[in-house]
């Protein structure tokens, strides 16, 4: 058995008695071949409850801070993340957004799921903010789906993104919607007023799905201030 299957074997049903997640929509992923899974991004625990509620085991990017820890903690972080799927990279370098828009590619070419965050970041206050032009270079340039979905309720959970997640803060839900074609922009990846427009409608599918207030900021703007 794989890591990634006994990860899902061990926590899954975990998972289903502690927060009783409500799953929408999930037969929309494509069984097989390339496709990006776009999303809010709430708390830290959102990268936790994906791997766990699809069939597919979907790759992502995160910080690799969180596979060197030394510290037990730190070990069982890296055991499970690097078997869900996350594929470390340093982000905060000048380099860093480069590397994980690569990595996306070279992923979605390889044939398996790639997930994404649009937002760039945790939401600040729980509101969807503007999403960052990678997910629709990474659409243009694979030509793979994009399926938006949507964390309901984690925040309620692990609020702050920081701690242990609070037994009984409420019901989660993940819904995914229906597949989005991008083929119509092909060759057009370094367009950015089409870049502007793929990311604003997966932003508007996600707004729809999350039932979020949207508002027209990066997030990481709306932190610093």
């Amino acid at each position: 058995m794989s890591r990634f299957r006994l990860i899902k074997a061990v926590l899954g049903p975990l998972l289903r008695v502690l927060f009783r997640p409500k799953i929408e929509g999930a037969d929309r992923i494509p069984g097989s071949g390339p496709v990006i899974l776009a999303g809010n991004h709430l708390t830290f625990i959102d990268s936790m409850i994906l791997p766990l509620v699809t069939t597919r085991q979907v790759f992502f990017i995160g910080k690799d801070e969180y596979v060197t820890g030394k510290s037990l903690k730190g070990r069982m972080m890296a055991w499970f993340f690097t078997g869900s799927g996350m594929i470390p990279v340093d982000r905060d370098g000048g380099r860093g957004g480069v590397a994980a828009l690569m990595t996306g590619r070279r992923v979605l070419e390889e044939g398996h799921p790639f997930a994404i965050y649009p937002e760039g970041t945790r939401s600040p206050d729980g509101r969807l903010y503007r999403g960052r032009t990678g997910i629709a270079r990474l659409a243009l340039m694979t030509g793979a789906p994009v399926v938006p979905f949507a964390m309901i309720g984690t925040d309620a959970v692990q609020p702050g993104g920081k701690g242990l997640p609070r037994i009984g803060g409420g019901r989660i839900s993940v819904r995914f919607g229906a597949p989005l074609d991008f083929s119509r922009y092909e060759g057009m990846d370094r367009d950015r007023y089409v870049l502007r427009a793929v990311t604003d409608e997966v932003m508007s599918e996600v707004m729809e799905l999350s039932g979020q207030e949207y508002v027209d900021v990066y997030a990481t703007k709306a932190k610093a201030a």
